[in-house]
């Protein structure tokens, strides 16, 4: 399971990274023009800590697997990092209309793909917490 936790962490660090592209990839510049100023920069600032809050969790994923499995404190961030998971697998499906990837190639890749990331990443991280 340490092999897994710590694949985790190198994927998050990854993902904490694409996040870095987001503005450009998804042309914020002009789709955000007509919107207030705050709404603009609530976008950019949430989207820089969620990326943050990823990276953070890669690197405790790589750097204490160990603590993670085998250590009280371990397990109840292992279990907050499920809730956390979950949530997001949640939002994929809720939080986000269908019509953004149905019918759409990559779109509905990418949907399959980071439904079953999620799905793993909360499987993963509630079994942590359980184990003794």
């Amino acid at each position: 399971m340490k092999f897994q936790i710590q694949m985790i962490g190198y994927l998050f660090l990854v993902l904490s990274l694409v996040h870095c592209i987001f503005p450009k990839y998804f042309d914020w510049k002009n789709d955000l023009r007509n919107v207030s100023l705050i709404n603009r920069e609530l976008m950019y600032v949430h989207t820089f800590f969620i990326g943050v809050t990823v990276f953070l969790m890669g690197l405790i994923c790589i750097l204490a697997p160990d603590d993670l499995l085998y250590t009280s404190l371990g397990k109840k961030i292992s279990f907050g990092f499920g809730i956390f998971w979950f949530l997001r697998l949640l939002i994929q499906f809720f939080g986000y209309s269908s019509t953004l990837w149905k019918g759409k190639g990559f779109e509905t890749v990418v949907h399959v793909i980071f439904s079953i990331f999620w799905t793993y990443t909360t499987i993963l991280f509630f079994a942590m917490s359980l184990l003794d």
